[in-house]
């Protein structure tokens, strides 16, 4: 199995990509740590995961505690951490500014940190942390989560910006880490069958498909799938880079 006995933490795992990540690791012969803030989303991921061994840490990997108590879970539990998938991520889309009923209108200063605290401060906290047992070992893969939204997005300066600021984490740590046998590496999602599309009327979301040549969102098993290709050891060469798992919808075309 491609993942057989490795040790691998997933954040964000309460559902969606998460979830769909944490089933395919399972799949391929993982131990899984799986973390999110939802505990409830996370006992229904679990028990899709099977009989395999799975340890729930509920926290925010926002927070350094919460993150290192992540990473300790599965060195105690496991002896050892082989994997970092840093899938969770939030939004609070709003335009940057505009004027309504003559009067200025501004994103607010709640809605730019928050997304900026989760997606990439808890990016680069949990791979910090992580970092640690990875540089003991002269071994680890993290795959980060960026997004097509990286390279600008209406109503989503705080997301396009978090994401973009992934891509960057992503090609410093592989930098720093690849002499201890690190790889790091980061999905950068399109359009996926998640809640948080879910929520998109039936409008914008026509104008999206257009923009994708496959014309349909992915299902989250697809980029559980580059996930599960990235952690493994068929990717041992590949560091530093950014895949765009979105149906061609940055081509151009």
């Amino acid at each position: 199995m491609l993942l057989e006995n490795k040790v691998a933490l997933i954040t964000g795992a309460g559902q969606g990509i998460g979830r769909a990540t944490a089933v395919r690791f399972a799949q391929d012969g993982a131990k899984l740590v799986i973390a999110d803030v939802d505990e409830a989303g996370l006992a229904e991921t679990k028990a899709a995961c099977g009989d395999v061994e799975v340890t729930v840490v509920v926290g925010s990997v926002a927070a350094r505690d919460d993150a290192q108590k992540m990473v300790d879970a599965a060195v105690a539990g496991y002896g050892r951490l082989d994997i970092l998938i840093n899938n969770a991520g939030i939004t609070r889309d709003g335009l940057t500014a505009r004027i309504k009923d003559g009067e200025p209108r501004f994103m607010s200063d709640e809605k730019w940190d928050a997304v900026l605290e989760v997606n990439l401060k808890g990016t680069w906290l949990c791979s910090q942390i992580a970092s640690i047992p990875m540089i003991r070992q002269k071994y680890g893969r993290i795959v980060n989560t960026a997004s097509v939204s990286a390279l600008g997005n209406f109503g989503q300066a705080n997301y396009a910006a978090s994401k973009a600021g992934v891509i960057g984490v992503t090609k410093t740590l592989a930098l720093e880490w690849a002499r201890y046998g690190i790889a790091v590496n980061a999905v950068a999602p399109g359009g996926t069958k998640t809640r948080m599309t879910a929520a998109i009327p039936e409008a914008i979301m026509g104008g999206l498909l257009k923009k994708i040549p496959y014309r349909r969102l992915a299902e989250p098993k697809e980029i559980a799938a580059v996930h599960a290709f990235l952690a493994s050891d068929e990717a041992s060469y590949i560091t530093g880079q950014v895949i765009f798992a979105d149906g061609g919808q940055t081509t151009g075309a």
